[in-house]
This record gives structure tokens, C-alpha cells and sequence, in this order.
């Protein structure tokens, strides 16, 4: 079976350059790529990552409320949870789905704050 490769046309060019998928499906499993946003605050720089993820999910056709599992990395973890927290809950709503928040020296973006990783469900 050949991977379904989801590239949002926002995306192509990174799908070319650096050689990722934002996302993949197998079956009815959506596998989402690390997204970091940009933005001069914490807040907005979370914001812009979720709202980047969006545009992702909806090329997959599903959105927010399909994702089954997250996985959150936040440099200085402490100093930016309440940030998050605030930013993610602007998506994500009731059923939550599965969630974990790692705190990581550096992302591969320089001077990002956080990067986020999804699996969705297209049911």
C-alpha cells in the first residue's frame, strides 16, 4: 500500500525542499508532522502553530475535534504551559483526546517555543 501523503498547498514548498510530509495516512489514521508556528509572542507563536495544523487537518479532511493522540514539545516547559494550555483550548474542545507535553532544549527551528505533533482519525 502506498503512503497517502497530505501536502496543504501552503506547504509544497517545504514538502520539496526538506523532503516531509506534513502528514501521511494509513487507513483511517492521520499522521501528522512536528508544526511550529511563528509569532513575536508565546501566545502567538502557539497560535500560529494550531492554526498551521488546521490548514493540515483540513487538507485530510477532518479537523481538530478527529484528533485521537498529541504530543506537545515546549522549551522551558514551566515558563510556557500556561500559554499553551490557553492557545490549545482555542482548538482542541471536549471529547479531549490523548496528550503529552515534553520539555525540550531547543527545536530545530532556532528560537522556537514549541513544536506540535498530532495523529487524527477520519472515521
Amino acid at each position: 500500500m502506498p503512503i497517502d501523503v497530505i501536502v496543504p498547498e501552503s506547504d509544497r514548498k517545504t514538502y520539496e525542499n526538506f523532503h516531509f510530509a506534513p502528514a501521511v495516512r494509513h487507513g483511517d489514521l492521520i499522521f501528522c508532522s512536528g508544526v511550529v508556528g511563528r509569532g513575536d509572542s508565546a501566545e502567538d507563536e502557539f497560535r500560529n502553530a494550531w492554526e498551521s495544523l488546521g490548514a493540515t487537518l483540513k487538507e485530510a479532511g477532518v479537523g481538530f475535534e478527529d484528533i485521537i493522540d498529541s504530543t506537545l514539545y515546549i522549551v522551558d516547559l514551566q515558563k510556557h504551559v500556561p500559554a499553551m494550555a490557553k492557545v490549545k483550548d482555542e482548538f482542541v474542545r471536549e471529547p479531549y483526546p490523548a496528550s503529552t507535553w515534553i520539555g525540550v532544549s531547543e527545536l530545530v527551528i532556532p528560537g522556537a517555543r514549541a513544536e506540535i505533533k498530532v495523529v487524527a482519525r477520519k472515521a
